[in-house]
Formats: C-alpha cells, sequence, structure tokens
C-alpha cells in the first residue's frame, strides 16, 4: 500500500511540475511543447566532427582477451568519429593515463546508423560508415586493453535512418503514407520489426568478437519529438508499448546470455522517478532482468521547470542527482514492485496488484553524469556536484557524456591516478 502511495505522490508531483507540458529537449538546444505523455529527448552529436585517418581491417576472432569489469566503472565517451582521429584518441587515452577514469564508451553504430568498423558480416556489411569511424578498430582496442581500460561499445538501436532506407517497411510509419520521421528527420525502425531484432544481435556479438569487454544500448525506446500524431506502430496480440520493448528486451537477453559479454542498457533519466512508460515504452522494472547494468540519463539539463518543486533544476546538479538515483535504487533493490514483467510473478489477486521482483544490487545502476553547455554553461562544480552525489549513494560507477568529447569541466575535478 505505502508503494502505491508514493507511487501516486510522484506521479501528482510530476504532473504538477509540468512534465505534461513543457519537456526540455536537452542537447538540441530547444525546447519542445509536447502532449501531456509525451516526452522529448535527443543526443546530440560532437560539437567538432573529426574526420577519420587511421586504416586496418580488423579480423574476427572470438577468442580475444577482454578486461574484467572495473567493481567501479568510471568512463567517458567518445564518438566513433573521435576513434578515427588520432588527436582525439591520444587526448582521451591521456586523460584516463592521468586519472582515476579507468573505461570508454566507444561508439559502435551512431545516429546514422552506420557502424564504426569495417565487417564482412552480411547482415552488417552493407551499414559501414565512410564518413566516420575506425578500421583499426580490432588494435585499437587491444592497445586500449594493454593500458588496462575497460571498453563499452554503445550501439543506438531504434533511431536507425540507415537501416529503414533500406527496410522502409520495418519503419515507424506515418499515417498519411511513407516513414514517419522526427523533427530532425530521422526516422525509427518500430520496435516491433522482430527481423531487425536478430541485425542488433549480430551486431553486438560481432563487436564482444573484435575485443569490446561489454555493449550498451541506446536510443532502445519509441520515437519521442517530432508529429507523435502521425506516428503509426506495429501493434501484436495487444500488447502496449512498454510490452513491446520489453519482447525486445527478453529476445536480446537469450541470444547474449551465453556469449560471455556484459550488456547495459540507457535509459530516459525520468524512469528513476516515473511509473508509467513515458510514452516511449521505457519503465525501470522492465529493463532491470534483461541488463546487467542500467544507465539513467540523469542529466539536470533533461529536467522540466518544476520538477521536485525545483524552479530551476540547472541549479541544483547535487541535489537532482541524489533524488533521483535514490529512487533508481530503491526501485532496484526492492522485492517487490506495482510495475509487472515476464519476469515477476503476481502477489495474491487483490487491487492494485503488487509483483515479486528480485533483488537487484544498487550497483546495477551507472548513471550518465552531464559535462557539456546546455542550457547554462556547465562548469567543473556542477560536474563534481552530480560525482559526489552519486558517491553518497554509494555508487561509485559513473559515464560522462559530452558530446564534443572534450571533458573540459571533468578534467578539472577528476582525481588523479
Amino acid at each position: 500500500m505505502a508503494i502505491m502511495v508514493s507511487a501516486i505522490v510522484i506521479f501528482l508531483a510530476l504532473m504538477i511540475s509540468g512534465v505534461g507540458g513543457k519537456i526540455v529537449s536537452a542537447l538540441s538546444g530547444v525546447y519542445d511543447s509536447v502532449a501531456p505523455s509525451s516526452v522529448t529527448f535527443s543526443r546530440t552529436q560532437p560539437t567538432e566532427e573529426p574526420t577519420g585517418g587511421i586504416e586496418e581491417v580488423p579480423t574476427k576472432n572470438p577468442d580475444v582477451p577482454h578486461v574484467p569489469t572495473p567493481d567501479a566503472v568510471k568512463a567517458v565517451y567518445m564518438s566513433q568519429c573521435a576513434a578515427g582521429t588520432p588527436s582525439f584518441r591520444e587526448s582521451l587515452i591521456k586523460l584516463l593515463d592521468t586519472t582515476e577514469l579507468n573505461a570508454l564508451v566507444i561508439d559502435i553504430r551512431d545516429y546514422t546508423g552506420y557502424i564504426a568498423f569495417p565487417t564482412d558480416n552480411p547482415l552488417l556489411k552493407d551499414y559501414v560508415s565512410d564518413a566516420c569511424g575506425a578500421r583499426d578498430m580490432k588494435a585499437f582496442l587491444k592497445e586500449l586493453h594493454a593500458k588496462n581500460i575497460y571498453v563499452i561499445g554503445r550501439i543506438t538501436v531504434f533511431q536507425n535512418p540507415a537501416y529503414t532506407k533500406n527496410h522502409p517497411d520495418q519503419a515507424v510509419q506515418h499515417k498519411g503514407g511513407g516513414v514517419w520521421k522526427d523533427r530532425k528527420g530521422l526516422a525509427f525502425v518500430d520496435v516491433g520489426a522482430t527481423p531487425y531484432w536478430e541485425t542488433v544481435a549480430e551486431l553486438a556479438i560481432e563487436s564482444y568478437a573484435i575485443g569490446y569487454d561489454e555493449i550498451n544500448f541506446d536510443y532502445i525506446r519509441y520515437p519521442s519529438d517530432g508529429d507523435m500524431a502521425a506516428a503509426v506502430y506495429i501493434k501484436r496480440d495487444g500488447k502496449n508499448k512498454q510490452e513491446m520493448l520489453e519482447d525486445f528486451f527478453k529476445y536480446l537477453h537469450g541470444e547474449l546470455k551465453d556469449t560471455g559479454m556484459k550488456t547495459s542498457a540507457d535509459l530516459f533519466g525520468m524512469v528513476t522517478t516515473n511509473y508509467d512508460d513515458l510514452n516511449i515504452g521505457q519503465v525501470l522494472e522492465r529493463t532491470l532482468p534483461y541488463f546487467d547494468y542500467i544507465g539513467p540519463m540523469v542529466y539536470p539539463s533533461h529536467y522540466p521547470k518544476g520538477f521536485n518543486g525545483w524552479n530551476d533544476v540547472n541549479a541544483v546538479p547535487y541535489e537532482l542527482m541524489k533524488y533521483v538515483m535514490a529512487s533508481a535504487v530503491k526501485r532496484t533493490v526492492s522485492t517487490t514492485s506495482p510495475i509487472s514483467s515476464y519476469a515477476y510473478t503476481r502477489i495474491g489477486t487483490s487491487t492494485p496488484a503488487l509483483y515479486a521482483k528480485p533483488s537487484y544490487p544498487a550497483t546495477k545502476m551507472r548513471p550518465w553524469i552531464q559535462d557539456f553547455d546546455y542550457p547554462v554553461e556547465y562548469t567543473p562544480a556542477m560536474v563534481e556536484a552530480q560525482l559526489r552525489a552519486n558517491r553518497e549513494l554509494g555508487l561509485n560507477s559513473y559515464m560522462v557524456w559530452d558530446p564534443g568529447n572534450k571533458y573540459s569541466s571533468l578534467k578539472q575535478v577528476v582525481a588523479p591516478e
């Protein structure tokens, strides 16, 4: 009963705070007015697009050594363009060599739908990028491993304009005909397009085989911005968005669980405090059973004015991080939930329903930290505040996002090695 009361209180607070009205489009540089049940979220690409300059075609080797997952993963993101540019490589490797940072998140496939390294896999070879990426990716991963750097490979999943161009029938459709596109002109694969699922699993397996230690899945959701009323989705067996998405999670887990790879899932930050699916299918409890780690993107800039009573969310990075991640931990370690999942069992038949769930370790939570200027200049103190809140919750792992791959504020607060 207490859990349900808390859920109702959170729901009412979010409605009052304006989640049903103006939502921050955090990395695109604009605010969008969206429908009450929608959420707007996108990630920008690097502010400087490096050009690829390193060549070497790797060979597939399933026996490549891997670095064990550190007890505390402290990672920064590297775009696939940066991965193919020596100067960017050297800068980030130096950052890891001289600080407590011990991991890199490197794009395998980015927002374009193209892959960062060559492959002869028939399901993937037509989608190798000729603009960004690293022809010597396998050798680069070996170099990182020699420094004991843990490498997480990021795969953008359902936002994939390259695939939908070749397979328009598997894209989210427009009610007026043709392929639906978001306000940036990007198409999404429909979550219900099951033939696509195999290509995602194949890309993960291929990436692990060349040396990526962990595979991180991003954009595992329905689209969130654009003319949402015109979007038409595949519906199967009367299932809603969160059930359709959990079907995909269950499939992916089944395909990858025997490979030895670690997996992680990026979720919109508000899944830690919301109990609905934000109209994009993402629910924390429906994701927990299928991945080793969850990466809530809890950047303060993603939260609307008035969230939790804060008039300026960007002025309270410590308080916001502490609040949202405490909620994430509570829901992760709990043995019961008002949220159903294929992996959970209903307790009794009373209404409202309550489900028994495994108590997952709090360390399953590994948040994304903000180090980019939006909508205000992001200072070292603001980065440090997020890191401190995370530490105080006992969550020593984190990933830091800067689309420009510069980390100017992080460099001033991260501890030297």
